[in-house]
């Protein structure tokens, strides 16, 4: 099992930029040093792996320690001169328990857990709504006794009266079942005056765990959603509580209000606002999901939450979301003058177990380095970050058509849940992850790993599979700068308005609005793009305005996906923009931006590619320079052939450029590549590789205005053919005519018909 692992604050530093490393180390010591990562498929048939050492000021020798991850989500409000005086309370919201069946869950919190003392609205551990107390020594719970269901809304209130000792729990479903019993009331008592007062901030879906390094420790987290919670300093009847759950307030409540927090406010944000009038706002601790329905969505006024924010006033909390790890730092790199442009990792070694975090040096901003750059997808690494294939998906080995191997990072986070999820995965109450952050350690980041989805021999998906594409870029001598999608995001066409040509990775899914323009404003003012994956430019994301390093995806609206947001989910809560496919936002398909797009995947054997009509085109002559084979490809690190895993195809009706030319197209493919969902109105017989042929990757070259051009292979597993044979190959020859041809700065004049 892993005993190192960590991260950085940024993965993108320019020279004079400082980046600060956090690691955990079971281990006594450490040994630091950083490399220049060129090639890290560690599988025999592949060149032979290249770690270049770079001497820096952080190389040496540091003292190991451990560092914890405090998972879930929360929301905190720290209003102690609210609750001066107070000794009865009332507590209520509406809520949509994800799990109730968990057992002890905080919804609204003025517990301190370490000392066993507050007071707590919570789901008991017989799943029905309850109420908490305890001095530190008299400790009470009550429960109404009817288990609540899942995913289903509810008016919670609980009360307690110092004066009479009298605990009050009410529980109402908002839509009854003839056969379900889960509306109730309890009552109890417990000694007058009991004193519950604690050090405890109010936390909303937590209980207050103390505090770790400037870190708020929640406990007994709460899964599912928190709709227009209230709390007043007085003990309140069932009728004044059921009035305080509207948007207005009862004059009898007088002062006695303490807070009434409205989620619908800064739903991009972090705030939690109280429009009491108290001004005893909030904020949520580690990004529980906003722009989700509430209890009153009816979907009549539109689907967006800016059309309506009041129908959005929930937020879905869980009890594994993790946005900043919040680790100590170790050591920090200022980036030198001078030093390469390239992807680089600091590597951590101790009694035999090697760890790396990986990061990009860019050139400085305004100074390239080079004609040519690589366009690090980190927005899609960060998407795939921590997955959890060959732990959570039962149906893994039907769609890799193998046996399943598990890693030990793999191992390592189905035990280490705190770890965070990918975009893939399901949070533990079922619902899908639509947040993820590079604020913790992401362990398949990092050179020297397989994954499940990556076919042999060298079993590799995104990271190393894109280092095939480095090395080959080093093989011939080629020199490059490295840039990445997030600074691509936040500078737009300027990052790439001075480079000759853009190469991609072998797989850049994931892309904001921010990120596509650019790239298509570049290739339509004379830019040249490589693009050298499948599978390219299809989920539309948002990054967060001002929390760095995290970004969202709403699948909506089709595609093949992992989960699918429920109904009045469909934007993103970071910019209120559509979320889904980019084939469903206008004319931004990825056969609008690269002239293919996303028309079948399969996970166990790849195929070659044969000469399309389109080879024969004196346009295209440069591609196919000196080779004089039909058949390209039948070779490759992964799956065997050029052309598998995710394939793109050409397609006019869907945005392809007329005038684009199909070089060559691939296949047969095997049974197991499957024809995309959103390419049916209906399942139907004959839709996998070995019969349909919509299953193909298509090689496709256009021009574009101002003198551009775009080559695009449609296949995830091209990259791994460019290695083969020590880069001696069709693919690799045919993909060099390519990347000299876009780098000679003379025109492509557009064709004239």
């Amino acid at each position: 099992m892993l005993k190192i692992t960590g991260y950085a604050d940024r993965v993108s530093a320019m020279p004079g930029d400082a980046v600060r490393f956090m690691i955990n180390c079971e281990y006594p010591a450490y040994q630091a040093s950083v490399v220049r990562v060129v090639q890290g498929d560690t599988a025999p048939e592949a060149p032979p792996v290249k770690l270049v050492p770079v001497p820096t000021s952080i190389d040496g020798r540091y003292p190991g320690r451990p560092q914890v991850i405090h998972a879930g989500s929360f929301g905190r409000v720290d209003c102690e001169r609210g609750f001066a005086g107070v000794s009865s309370l009332s507590l209520q919201a509406m809520i949509f328990p994800t799990t109730p069946q968990k057992g002890r869950q905080a919804i609204l919190s003025k517990w301190d857990e370490a000392a066993g003392r507050g007071i707590a609205m919570i789901v008991a551990a017989d799943g029905s709504l309850g109420i908490e107390i305890s001095d530190g020594t008299t400790r009470k719970t009550l429960s109404v006794g009817k288990p609540m269901l899942s995913r289903h809304w509810y008016f919670a209130a609980v009360s307690y009266d110092a004066a009479t000792g009298a605990l009050q729990v009410h529980q109402e479903p908002q839509h009854d079942f003839p056969t379900i019993d889960d509306r109730g009331s309890a009552s109890d008592t417990v000694p007058a005056g009991l004193s519950w007062q604690s050090a405890a901030p109010l936390l909303f879906a937590a209980n207050w765990g103390g505090e770790d390094l400037g870190r708020t420790v929640g406990r007994a987290l709460y899964n599912g959603k928190i709709d227009r919670p209230r709390v007043s300093g007085a003990s309140l009847s069932l009728a004044d509580m059921q009035e305080l759950r509207g948007d207005l307030w009862s004059e009898r409540l007088g002062g006695s209000l303490i807070g009434a927090w409205d989620f619908s406010r800064d739903i991009p944000g972090i705030r939690m606002d109280d429009i009491s009038g108290r001004e005893h706002h909030g904020v949520v601790v580690n990004m529980p999901t906003r722009g989700v329905t509430g209890h009153n969505f009816t979907g009549e006024d539109g689907m967006c939450w800016k059309d309506r924010p009041t129908q959005w006033s929930a937020i879905h909390f869980h009890d594994d979301d993790i946005y900043d790890a919040g680790w100590q730092v170790d050591f920090s790199l200022t980036i030198p003058e001078g030093m390469k442009s390239g992807i680089y990792a600091v590597r951590i070694e101790a009694e035999g177990e090697e760890q790396f975090v990986t990061f990009v040096v860019r050139p400085p901003r305004g100074k390239p380095g080079s004609k040519l750059a690589f366009l690090f997808p980190l927005a899609t690494y960060m998407a795939y970050a921590n997955e959890h294939f060959g732990t959570n998906d039962g149906l893994v080995e039907l769609h890799l058509n193998r046996a399943l191997v598990l890693h030990p990072h793999q191992q390592f986070l189905n035990e280490h849940r705190e770890y965070g999820h990918s975009l893939y995965d399901l949070h533990s109450d079922g619902s899908g992850v639509c947040y993820s952050s590079r604020l913790r350690p992401v362990l398949n980041l990092r050179p020297k790993v397989e994954a499940n989805h990556g076919a042999g021999p060298s079993h590799l998906w995104l990271f190393n599979a894109d280092t095939h594409i480095t090395s080959w870029l080093e093989n011939f001598d080629q020199d490059y700068d490295v840039i990445t999608d997030e600074d691509l995001h936040a500078e737009g066409h300027g990052l790439l308005r001075d480079y000759q040509t853009v190469v991609t990775a072998t797989h850049p899914e994931y892309y904001t609005k921010e990120m596509y323009d650019a790239v298509h404003r570049y290739t339509h003012g004379g830019g040249r793009l490589i693009y050298l994956g499948g599978n390219g430019f299809y989920w539309r994301i948002a990054y967060h305005a001002t929390q760095p390093g995290i970004i969202e995806v709403r699948r909506s609206e089709g595609g093949s996906r992992a989960w699918e947001p429920p109904t009045g989910e469909y934007y993103h809560s970071f910019t209120g923009e559509y979320g889904g496919m980019w084939r469903r936002q206008g004319n931004r398909s990825p056969n609008h931006l690269v002239g293919v797009g996303f028309t079948a995947q399969g996970f166990d054997q790849s195929s070659p590619y044969r000469r399309a009509p389109g080879a024969d085109d004196a346009r295209a002559a440069f591609i196919l320079e000196g080779i004089e084979d039909e058949i390209l490809g039948d070779f490759g690190l992964t799956g065997g052939g050029a052309a598998g895993m995710e394939l793109d195809r050409h397609d006019v009706s869907v945005g392809s450029p007329p005038h684009s030319l199909v070089i060559a197209s691939s296949g047969p493919h095997t049974e197991a590549h499957v024809f995309v969902v959103e390419d049916m109105l209906f399942n139907f017989m004959g839709a996998t590789g070995d019969v349909c042929d919509k299953v193909r990757a298509d090689l496709v070259f256009f021009e574009t205005p101002q003198g551009g051009a775009v080559f695009s292979v449609g296949s995830i597993a091209y990259s791994g053919a460019l290695p083969w044979n020590n880069f001696d190959n069709n693919i690799s020859k045919l993909t060099l005519n390519v990347l000299r041809r876009f780098m000679d700065p003379t025109p492509f004049p557009m064709p004239t018909s």
